[in-house]
């Protein structure tokens, strides 16, 4: 890679995120104003690693969804100097290879913060009361009045206290929760601002009624919900995740939820995405079940979607980006 700046005028820039400038058009017009060429996603999903590396050559910066940026991808980066992440996770870009390539990656803290608590928040209601269920009962003709489970007087527990967690609390008060959390990382006085109780993990996996994942996935936290941490839960517990698939062993939470010592699960994130034909949790009746939408709102995707371009554009300008990832 060269180490002269490519003019901005001549500047090729991919992006990927299939929402991004649906809710602002302004996102798209100003970044097809200030670079040479933008190029978009030619499929309606995030990209395989092939077909990244071959999207790649000859473009200078990446605006990227949840794309597969692993080493094999980045190898079709000839002129790459930015990947500008549209969303916090990068569990899905090999940052070594990245930092090998001279290229910078930037995400958006924060940005969709509010839009997943608020699904987090929403899938858990739609878990304890079978709206699901009830739904696709009475569409087939069956009357079936389920009895569901209040969410006042029930715990709530937060596996990790990010910015999605600090959202989720407050709303889960105002409906009644007791709400309880486990973050290594966390001061247990951010979260008691909160009203929120810091407890251990293994504490708090018996005495919530509800658990709900917000944690990054590292090394650490890869498949965290395996067969031993779902044993730990209180019999009959709901479990939400809206952060990442890799936190669960899926094979171990089909086996728990056939045995009944999970009752339910609302899934918006899979280890594979989308999920293979025939995935047994995409039929299984106590699971509800979304594409990877929590940061999909019109607030969110546009408010990514500026970060995002600030940061590509001042990379390719040769300043410092606001939000790097080290």
């Amino acid at each position: 890679m060269s180490a002269a700046l490519t003019p901005l005028a001549q500047c090729r820039v991919l992006v990927t995120p299939t929402s991004y400038g649906r809710h602002d058009a302004r996102l798209l017009s100003d970044l097809r104003d200030q670079v040479g060429e933008v190029i978009l996603n030619p499929h309606p999903r995030p990209l395989t690693s092939a077909e990244v590396r071959d999207l790649l050559p000859g473009v200078d910066g990446m605006i990227a969804g949840l794309d597969a940026l692993d080493a094999a991808a980045l190898a079709g980066a000839d002129r790459l100097r930015v990947i500008a992440r549209y969303g916090v996770g990068v569990e899905r870009v090999d940052l070594a290879a990245a930092r090998a390539r001279g290229i910078i990656v930037c995400n958006t803290p924060g940005a969709n913060a509010a839009a997943v608590a608020e699904l987090t928040l929403g899938c858990l209601i739609a878990l304890a009361r079978g709206l699901v269920r009830s739904h696709n009962a009475l569409r087939g003709g069956d009357w079936l009045r389920l009895s569901g489970q209040s969410l006042t007087g029930k715990t709530l527990g937060l596996v990790g206290f990010g910015a999605i967690a600090r959202q989720v609390a407050p709303l889960a008060q105002a409906f009644g929760c007791r709400v309880i959390a486990s973050d290594p990382f966390v001061p247990p006085e951010a979260m008691q601002a909160l009203g929120v109780t810091a407890v251990p993990l293994a504490a708090l996996l018996p005495q919530s009624d509800f658990v709900s994942l917000h944690s990054p996935v590292t090394a650490a936290t890869r498949h965290l919900v395996n067969a031993d941490f779902l044993a730990q839960m209180k019999p009959g517990a709901l479990l939400v995740n809206t952060a990442r698939g890799e936190l669960i062993d899926e094979g171990a939470l089909l086996a728990a939820l056939d045995s009944g010592q999970v009752a339910g699960a609302a899934l918006d994130a899979f280890t594979q995405e989308p999920p293979p034909a025939g995935d047994p949790l995409l039929a299984h009746p106590a699971v509800i079940v979304t594409p990877h939408i929590g940061g999909n709102s019109d607030s969110a995707a546009t408010a990514m979607g500026w970060l995002a371009l600030h940061d590509c554009l001042a990379v390719l300008r040769g300043a410092a980006p606001r939000h790097p990832v080290t």
